[in-house]
């Protein structure tokens, strides 16, 4: 089951990303790509942003900028809180 609260975050990230039952089960993925938005996180842990777009040409580094910007939005604003 989606978690309307996590739908409402990739809301400014509808251009990147999507979350689709019928795609890869329904974990978000960038958008026109199979690719999970969870595998650039996994990669950035031990490898460069360069590393995960040449391991992933199907991905955009616009795309991939974006969620990470999302990303660190996020963790700035709920320290602020």
């Amino acid at each position: 089951m989606i978690n309307l609260a996590k739908m409402k975050k990739l809301s400014s990230l509808d251009e990147y990303v999507i979350v689709d039952k019928d795609t890869a089960g329904g974990v978000p993925v960038f958008k026109g790509t199979r690719v999970a938005v969870k595998t650039l996180f996994d990669y950035l842990e031990d490898c460069s942003l360069e590393e995960f777009l040449e391991g992933f040409p199907s991905v955009s580094r616009k795309q991939a900028e974006a969620v990470i910007e999302h990303a660190a939005n996020n963790i700035l604003s709920e320290m602020a809180a």
